[in-house]
Order: C-alpha cells, then structure tokens, then sequence
C-alpha cells in the first residue's frame, strides 16, 4: 500500500511537460502545477497563485509511510519519500527537495550531494596526504632516534672499555707498588728487631756486671781507710768505667 502510494505521489510531484520533478513551482487557475519555466516557454502571462504543492500531493506524501530499511536502501527520504541529493549547510543534514522547500529549512544555503561529496573527499583527501606525510615524518624520526640510541650506546660501551682497562692498570701499578713498599718494611722490621735484640742482649751483659761490681764495692764499704788507700784500682772498677761508657752507647743507639 505504502509502494503504491508513493508511486502515485512521485507521479503528482512530477510537471506533466517537461515529466521532471517539479522546481520552481507554479500552481495555474485551473489548479494544474507545472515547473515555471516549462510555463513560461508557452504562455507569456501567468498569474501566481501558489508556490506551494497541491494539496492532494503533499497529503500523498504524509501519508507515505517506508520502513527504515526500505528508506536505507532506496537511499530515500525517509519524511517525502524522494532521494536524498541535497545537503543542508546549517543543519547539516542530507534532505531530498521537498525538505529543502519545507519551513525546516527554507530559506537555507543547500548544495548538491555530488558537490558536498567531491569536497569531502577533496578535504579528506588532503587529511590523508597530510597524515601521510606526518607518518613519514614520524617514522624517519623514531629510525634516527634508533639510530641514535644505538650509537649512543657503543660510545658508551667504548668510554666504559676504556676506563676499565686505565683503572685495571693503575691498579696493577698500586699493587706493585704496595708490594715493594711492604717488602721495604720488612726490611726496615728486620734490621731494627735485630738491633733492638743484639742491645738488649748487651743490656742483660752489662745488668751483670754491675750487679757484680755492686757487690764488690758493698764488700769494700767494709774496709778501713788504710785499707783502701793501699789497694790499687781493682779490674771491676775499670769494668765499671768501661760499663758506663758502653751504657751511654747503647742508650743513645736506642734513641
């Protein structure tokens, strides 16, 4: 019911001369609608009396009713029934001719599909090439930045060989140089402990001795005067000069 209504609504929409949809209508007195230049190619008078679509076409097309699928398909307006060829700059919307004649939106700038398509590719097409370009750009920039990064790290790789091996050396040299220092001080260790050694031993020597001229001279404390006088310098009084001489030596090569 619905096809055959909109079939006999397309057939009242369009002009009887020219067998086209009606533009620029204009409604005569005997109250047939035609395209007003058909009209004016034949009579050279007219008089106006309605740009509006005859009532039994618009109450045709209100009653037109299509499923969504239907109007999906056919490409079709889904309120008139006609295909959507137009395009609604300010509402941005795809109407057919009658919407464009309708008080939604009359008065406002339409373009043809074909041309809004054309320039919608135009547009994305120069999106496209821009993104192209800027991908390109992209990946030549992350190539140097790899590029980079690996150069970057066989510098680092060759400055870390190289402070390696500089420090290994110098280590090298400090070990040597322990080494001799350590075999120095033993050395030193050695020469002195002897030293210190061969003293004390003539320290215990020379202890000895004055413990016997001690005694010697405790048992000459005992004496009478006389008994002094005749006694000539005694061998253990020389020893004791002799000691001291060798106690001064040894203390001063202890220092």
């Amino acid at each position: 019911m619905a096809s055959k209504t909109l079939v006999n609504t397309q057939e009242k929409a369009k002009c009887p001369i020219c067998l086209k949809h009606l533009t620029e209508l204009l409604t005569l007195g005997c109250g047939h609608s035609y395209c007003q230049t058909c009209v004016c190619m034949i009579l050279p008078v007219l008089i106006l009396r309605s740009n509006q679509p005859p009532a039994d076409v618009a109450e045709g097309l209100r009653e037109v009713k299509l499923s969504p699928s239907t109007v999906q398909n056919a490409d079709l307006c889904a309120c008139h029934g006609e295909k959507l060829l137009l395009f609604c700059v300010e509402d941005r919307k795809v109407i057919c001719w009658l919407c464009e004649r309708s008080q939604e939106h009359r008065g406002h700038r339409t373009l043809l599909m074909d041309e809004v398509t054309k320039e919608c590719q135009d547009k994305l097409q120069a999106v496209l090439k821009r993104l192209g370009k800027e991908q390109e750009e992209a990946e030549k920039l992350e190539a140097d930045i790899q590029e980079d990064i690996t150069s970057w790290k066989c510098q680092v790789e060759t400055e870390r060989k190289r402070i390696q091996m500089e420090f290994n050396h110098l280590r090298r040299i400090l070990d040597s140089e322990e080494e001799r220092e350590l075999q120095r001080l033993d050395r030193e260790e050695k020469m002195t402990l002897d030293s210190l050694a061969e003293a004390e031993n003539e320290l215990v020597y020379q202890k000895q001795l004055v413990k016997e001229l001690l005694s010697d001279l405790e048992r000459r404390s005992q004496w009478s005067t006389l008994e002094l006088l005749q006694v000539e310098e005694s061998p253990h009084l020389r020893f004791w000069k002799q000691a001291c001489y060798f106690i001064f030596i040894a203390n001063k090569s202890l220092c």
